[in-house]
């Protein structure tokens, strides 16, 4: 386990092609957030990847970072933890946004739960690949 403090996250690599993120408190994400965050994720992991996205603060994203919020190719599912009905309606508000790539997600109460799908996708997505 390896964590990462970027200004507007922590970032926990949990194995080559896994990581935790938790946005700040009170963060508002913007586009120039989102391209920090999607480097640090092709520069730290292995892809394809997938991202346990833990929602235990409470923060928004502007229009732009909405629309191209975890849209890279190498990500291969993100598991939401959410911890209550808002952010769980914001978070399925999120994912209903057009974008250039669909998302594989899938939004859990349970950390737990949510590492066991994450890592059920990657080995998913390992035996597919060879």
């Amino acid at each position: 386990m390896d964590l990462h403090e970027l200004p507007f996250a922590k970032i926990i690599v949990l194995d080559k092609d896994l990581a935790e993120v938790l946005i700040n408190d009170g963060v508002e994400m913007n586009t120039e957030m989102v391209a920090a965050y999607h480097d640090f994720l092709l520069n730290h992991l292995q892809a394809p990847f997938s991202l346990l996205v833990n929602k235990v603060n409470a923060y928004s994203y502007d229009f732009e970072a909405q629309a191209n919020l975890a849209t890279l190719e190498q990500i291969n599912a993100m598991a939401v933890v959410t911890y209550n009905r808002i952010s769980t309606i914001s978070t399925e508000s999120l994912a209903s946004m057009p974008r250039s790539r669909e998302w594989n997600l899938r939004i859990v109460s349970d950390r737990g739960e949510a590492l066991a799908w994450l890592r059920s996708e990657q080995s998913r997505v390992t035996e597919a690949a060879g």
